[in-house]
């Protein structure tokens, strides 16, 4: 009720979230959640409370406990007490006909509705109501909320209201979908017995639910939902509600492409297809993206959470001014049960989903409660599978999915939830599976007893459609009507498969006008520098602090060097050309977002994008500030998750091509934590769905005496991960992701702004420095980032060319220093010379043989173990540049990236710089 709704102020807001450390951040993304706050009890109703104490006991305790013998399980397997909470002699009332004032207990008026008025119902009528509630087909968990007003919506919502009743048309409507899934996996099991399709049979009320969620969220206005979901009945989902034709189904499953073959990729699985149709519902139309998504079932719900958020950027743009995040876009997301409880990214996800960087206003999860393979008992240890969502406070609806209307009523009241408060809600949906995990196994095998019972039970269709006939809304005849109309399209679409043309949607919307990266229009090496007074603008700009803001004062000396460097010209560190980077893009109109674990400041204390007033607390963010650019700059400081954080940024890079998304890292090896994202989307989802992604991943790399976790971003994991090139006679570049390992903020810089001027985009990674943050030979110049440079994939020593060296060293990343030193140290630098290898994949043969034309002997040389690292990549391609096999040096194989005793470390790399130049 929009006169309940509070805006608060940070004061308030930090008055709310004491439990919490926070800054007060009102910088660009901070999304505060909905404040909706009903009236406290009136004197009235306290006096009542008081003077009916143990009714107020049974009454709440009937709220918190009537789950535990609610009658929510189709197939009565689940175990039910006998609940003496719920019996109210427990609470000294015998009388079932006296009469009680509920005004202040039981909530029988409309939210916000607080009547002063005695209301008087007898104990009997008050059980029954409640227990008609509580302890039905639905059961409610809200009582665990520590929010008062969330509680008392839920008590004044299922309380006060008779249950709706749905009309004929809505009926007919669930019975229609009940119905074509069912006939859809008949007719699948019938024309492909050999198909691992993971049918719905006995979760047939999954379609329904999501078709009456899509129908309140279109009347409530909301335009777009990003529904994630795993496959178990996606193939049901694209045919019956989202308008996948059966024909491009049928095609793929006789071994067809789902995508035009002329694109040349690989496509997936057909259980992981996609489709993004436009539904109506009474008027109001609602676009649907059903992501794509790998066999690691949960990998894709913070990808849809990202994507959800960048959405909404968009929508609020052009959306009336009190428009908040939720009212125009939704994430719906589908879970397994036993995945929801047993996969970490779960947490992971719902820890992001109230944070005000990462929040997209609420999502709406439905577990498929449909069981799996292994027992209850062995694959959880709480009692739900929803209880993880109490993390966050989450109410629960638990469901009996043998009962579609009563699972169209839990939708109902979940999505007004959400609606109202902008935060997650669960529908545990209590359902099973009539086969096993696919159709080709045996249940009975280890759960004799369950699959009984399965298979002596009608389908969920035809207890419905039973149901339906006798209440005279549909005959016998139009019930078979219904099933035959749909084999008889399903047999036309068949038909129609073996001649079925696939076609694509991509590069439409936000998407238009960048290409396709392997055609002939991609431009690989656009113009990245700037004009130098852009960078002096930027570079200012980023270190500008607003009067009366007081930093700390060890930033004072990080302001002057800055602002020192850019009048000079000259020594420029990396997060200063990061800022100009960053700066000149938003100058341009493009938005960067950087997030990871105390991004703010910089792991490394080296950023300082952030600033924090030390009397305040408040922040602020040059950039956004002091430049004036269209653009803007978000500093996600993330919670301690990789692998969620990263799927969300993820998620990000697939809404908005024109915005520079960056995770961070804390330390190159945090990555591990994420390797699913990183396999199973960033690296192959070109290649499956046709989805492109400019996406950075900042992985500090680099041996440092820091043992074996902070040492190594594990550059040899990210470049197994890549499709390049073998062979010099393969011209193929399109590359599925750039991998980098730059040694000067210039080829930093370069690298950034090429990932937003290119016509089309790429994942990059990048081997990012620690050491070389500060050190002064590791800086470069404005003259540097200027209009006339672009990023060089290979550096030539700049003291000797390759041809007049009696040896040159092939080397990536900060140990050149330590070598220019070293060579330096000997008076080697007309001898030796070091060749930069700054991009690893693509690997660069053009400009490498260029640079080693003439070459005479050319080692290669890394600090990791010789397992890991480079080496494997750059072995086999250096050698068909040289003509020859290349020379290794460096540590010798190792199960660690770096030893964790330093005497043992120092040893080690004094080994490796001094072998370089052991001969000459």
């Amino acid at each position: 009720m929009p006169s309940l709704i509070q805006r608060p102020s940070v004061r308030q807001f930090r008055k709310r979230l004491d439990t919490r450390r926070y800054y007060q951040d009102e910088s660009f993304g901070f999304r505060k959640p909905r404040e909706f706050a009903l009236p406290d009890y009136s004197a009235t109703q306290l006096q009542n409370r008081d003077k009916n104490a143990s009714l107020l006991r049974y009454v709440d305790s009937l709220r918190m406990h009537g789950h535990r013998a609610a009658r929510i399980d189709p197939l009565d397997l689940l175990h039910r007490e006998d609940v003496g909470a719920l019996n109210a002699k427990r609470y000294g009332l015998i009388d079932g006909s006296k009469s009680y004032d509920v005004n202040g207990i039981l909530w029988t008026k409309r939210v916000g509705e607080a009547p002063e008025t005695p209301e008087h119902w007898t104990l009997r009528d008050i059980t029954n109501h409640l227990h008609s509630v509580y302890v039905g087909r639905i059961a409610y968990e809200y009582m665990h909320s520590s929010s008062k007003t969330e509680r008392l919506w839920f008590s004044h919502i299922l309380e006060a209201r008779t249950p709706p009743l749905l009309d004929i048309r809505q009926k007919k409507r669930i019975h229609e979908l009940l119905v074509h899934s069912e006939t859809f996996d008949q007719f699948l099991q019938l024309k492909f017995p050999n198909l691992k399709r993971y049918g719905l049979e006995g979760g047939e009320s999954m379609v329904p639910a999501l078709d009456a969620l899509f129908s309140v969220a279109a009347r409530a206005g909301v335009e777009h939902i990003v529904l994630a979901m795993p496959h178990r009945g996606r193939l049901n989902l694209l045919t019956g509600l989202l308008q996948l034709s059966p024909a491009s189904l049928f095609h793929k499953i006789k071994g067809g492409y789902e995508i035009p073959e002329e694109l040349g990729v690989a496509g997936d699985v057909v259980s992981h297809l996609a489709a993004s149709p436009t539904l109506s519902y009474e008027g109001s139309d609602i676009r649907v993206s059903l992501l794509p998504n790998p066999s690691h079932l949960e990998a894709v719900s913070p990808v849809a959470l990202g994507k959800t958020r960048a959405k909404q950027y968009s929508l609020l743009n052009v959306s009336p001014g009190d428009c908040m995040l939720g009212d125009k876009a939704m994430c719906v997301q589908l879970h397994g049960d036993a995945s929801f409880t047993g996969q970490g990214v779960v947490m992971e996800t719902l820890g992001l989903s109230n944070l005000p960087h990462f929040t997209s206003g609420g999502s709406v999860h439905i577990v498929v409660n449909i069981g799996y393979t292994t027992p209850a008992s062995s694959a959880r240890s709480s009692l739900y599978c929803s209880d993880v969502g109490k993390m966050i406070n989450a109410p629960v609806l638990h469901v009996n999915g043998d009962y579609p209307e009563d699972v169209a009523r839990a939708i109902d009241i979940a999505f007004q939830y959400r609606h109202q408060f902008r935060k997650d809600v669960i529908i545990d949906l209590l359902v099973y599976r009539r086969w096993g995990h696919n159709e080709l196994d045996e249940p009975a095998f280890t759960q004799p007893l369950m699959y009984e019972k399965i298979r002596s039970r009608k389908s969920v269709p035809a207890l419905y459609e039973e149901r339906l006939i006798s209440d005279d809304v549909l005959t016998s005849a139009d019930a078979r009507g219904v099933r035959d109309a749909i084999r008889g399209r399903l047999d036309a679409e068949l038909a129609q498969a073996d001649a079925y043309i696939p076609t694509t949607t991509m590069l439409q919307g936000r998407w238009k006008g960048l290409v396709w990266p392997a055609s002939e229009k991609a431009e690989h090496d656009p113009a990245t520098g700037v004009a130098r007074e852009v960078l002096e603008k930027a570079g200012r700009a980023s270190v500008a602090v607003p009067a009366g803001f007081e930093i700390h004062p060890r930033l004072q000396r990080h302001v002057k060097h800055r602002l020192q460097a850019i009048e000079k010209g000259v020594g420029l560190d990396w997060a200063t050309a990061e800022a100009m980077a960053f700066g000149s893009l938003m100058l341009e109109g493009c938005d960067v977002r950087i997030s990871g674990q105390d991004v703010g400041r910089g792991t490394f204390s080296q950023r300082h994008a952030m600033l924090v007033d030390q009397k305040t607390e408040s922040v602020v963010v040059p950039l956004n500030s002091e430049l004036g650019s269209p653009g803007k700059l978000e500093l996600a400081n993330s919670s301690l998750s990789e692998l969620a954080v990263l799927g969300f940024e993820y998620g990000l890079s697939w809404e908005k091509p024109n915005l520079l998304p960056i995770w961070e890292a804390q330390f190159g090896d945090f990555f591990n934590g994420a390797q699913v994202v990183i396999d199973t989307f960033i690296s192959s989802a070109e290649t499956k769905w046709l989805k492109q992604s400019g996406i950075v991943l900042l992985l500090p790399h680099g041996l440092d005496g820091a043992g074996p976790e902070h040492s190594s971003s594990r550059l040899e994991r990210m470049l197994q991960l890549t499709d390049d090139r073998f062979e010099v006679t393969d011209t193929r570049a399109n590359v599925n992701m750039h991998v980098t390992f730059p040694t000067t903020p210039a080829q930093y810089f370069h690298l950034l702004r090429r990932q937003i001027k290119r016509n089309f985009r790429k994942p990059l990674i990048v081997g990012a420095p620690k050491g070389l943050l500060r050190l002064p030979a590791a800086s470069s110049s404005l003259s540097d980032l200027e209009e006339s440079r672009t990023f060089q994939p290979v550096l030539r020593d700049p003291l000797v060319e390759a041809q007049h060296a009696e040896r040159v060293v092939l080397v990536s990343g900060k140990l050149y220093y330590d070598l220019v030193k070293e060579r330096e140290a000997r008076g080697l630098q007309e001898r030796v010379a070091l060749v930069r290898l700054e991009e690893l994949c693509p690997f660069p043969f053009d400009a490498l043989r260029e640079v080693l034309r003439g070459a005479g002997e050319v080692r290669w040389v890394q600090e990791e173990p010789r397992n890991q690292g480079a080496w494997t990549h750059v072995a086999s391609r250096a050698a068909q540049v040289l003509g020859r096999p290349l020379v290794y040096h460096g540590r010798r194989e190792d199960a660690v990236p770096a030893p964790g005793v330093g005497k043992l470390y120092r040893t080690q790399q004094e080994a490796v710089i001094k072998g370089v130049y052991e001969g000459l």
